[in-house]
């Protein structure tokens, strides 16, 4: 295994870093300040400083760094460690055009999308002119399963009409949100001629349709992340011509399988950079505060602490590397196993590291006066979302038990699994 950064991907460490110190990480303030901070999500407005950081970014050519095809042709190695540079942020993402669900919805059309449906909506995705969101899990079921999915998308005649509800559509609340990818069952739940991971599929749905209507905006820890939100939606009748379908009928699973695949190599390094930063103010309190006649560092078992996080850290980052090297090398079906490793690892050890320099930090870390509370919403968040901690876990184990009953297949020694 090779993690060697390409010259491409060390020029563009280098020149992120120096950005977000000169421009993202001092900006924090000032965006939170340019926030309308009500609960009436209606009156949400995009922080003028946003628009100002991404032409920034953007006339520094670093915009898309996510997109191997069309953006800054990086390989999934190439941009881990951007990726982990952003997580010290929770503003950068969108600053440089690589936030979530617009990145995942982006690969979307890249790969599956029609020439109309990525001039209509990919180019405006890339261009950061517009936000998307994207409508899979249900409040009805458990949508950890997601051949629960009770939403449907009918073909009628030349249309396809889409009836259910959604929530955790994270990013509908933006302002600019235009286009929502929406997830649908298209044949009847009864179907037996139909195998179950080719009864979905995948519709451009532009927000203003009618029979669309967003419900409410749901709270994460008391805070309503705004301008992104994340949505309760309903469907009614809504009709779409055949052309809206990504793809085409009955290929939602699919997609979905190739979405997933980068975004969780996304997310888990921006937590892992989140941890990183994490332990820095860790480090830094435990130096400058005293208690009892001593700095924190030297009282009780601090020092193992910092010590766990330290190697913790590394380990997470090591497993994401090797995943994303995998998904380089032989594909994402071969990287299932590592994929779903790292998506359980990195959040577990970021809500560790973080929780540990919020202790650390005493009332203060409790407080908005440092990042860290905002932090720790993230890495919770992602112990369930994009599959949680329980479902990867059986993904594993699943992988794990094939291999071995192969092996033993192999030397003619297996019993029924």
């Amino acid at each position: 295994m090779n993690f060697a950064h390409s010259e491409n991907a060390q020029a563009l460490i280098a020149r992120l870093q120096n950005f977000m110190r000169e421009h993202v990480i001092p900006a924090e303030k000032i965006y939170a300040s340019q926030l309308q901070g009500g609960t009436d999500w209606t009156q949400w407005r995009q922080p003028e400083i946003m628009e100002e950081l991404k032409r920034k970014a953007k006339d520094a050519s670093l915009w898309n760094l996510f997109l191997p095809e069309d953006g800054a042709r990086l390989t999934n190695v190439d941009y881990a460690p951007l990726a982990e540079i952003t997580g010290r942020s929770m503003i950068a993402p969108e600053v440089f055009n690589c936030n979530a669900p617009d990145t995942g919805n982006m690969e979307v059309l890249v790969k599956y999308g029609s020439e109309q449906q990525k001039r209509d909506w990919l180019q405006p995705l890339m261009a950061g002119q517009i936000r998307s969101a994207f409508c899979m899990t249900e409040p009805e079921v458990a949508s950890s399963d997601a051949t629960n999915m009770q939403a449907t998308a009918v073909v009628e005649g030349d249309e396809i009409v889409l009836n259910g509800r959604k929530w955790w559509s994270s990013g509908i609340g933006h302002p600019n949100c235009k286009v929502i990818i929406f997830m649908g069952r298209s044949v009847s739940a009864d179907d037996t001629h139909t195998d179950k991971h080719h009864q979905h599929s995948m519709i451009l749905v532009p927000l203003d349709t009618a029979g669309v209507q967003i419900e409410r905006m749901l709270p994460v820890f008391h805070t309503f992340d705004e301008p992104y939100g994340h949505g309760e939606v309903s469907f009614r009748n809504v009709r779409l011509p055949l052309s809206a379908v990504i793809g085409g009928v009955g290929r939602g699973f699919e997609i979905a399988q190739g979405r997933l695949g980068p975004g969780r190599i996304h997310h888990c390094m921006r937590a892992i950079g989140a941890a990183e930063y994490a332990l820095e103010l860790l480090c830094e309190r435990a130096l400058q505060r005293v208690a009892f006649g001593k700095p924190l560092a030297k009282l009780g078992a601090n020092a193992d602490i910092i010590a766990n996080a330290r190697m913790r850290i590394e380990q997470a980052r090591l497993l994401t590397l090797k995943a994303a090297w995998m998904m380089d090398t032989v594909g994402v079906k071969s990287a299932m196993s590592e994929i779903s490793q790292i998506k359980v690892i990195a959040p577990n050890v970021a809500t560790d590291v973080i929780d540990a320099a919020m202790q650390i930090h005493g009332g203060a870390g409790l407080s908005n006066d440092f990042p860290l509370t905002a932090l720790y919403a993230y890495a919770r968040v992602l112990r369930i979302a994009d599959g949680p901690d329980e479902v990867h876990r059986g993904v594993i184990a699943k992988l794990e038990l094939k291999r071995t009953t192969n092996r033993l297949a192999a030397i003619g020694d297996v019993s029924d699994v």
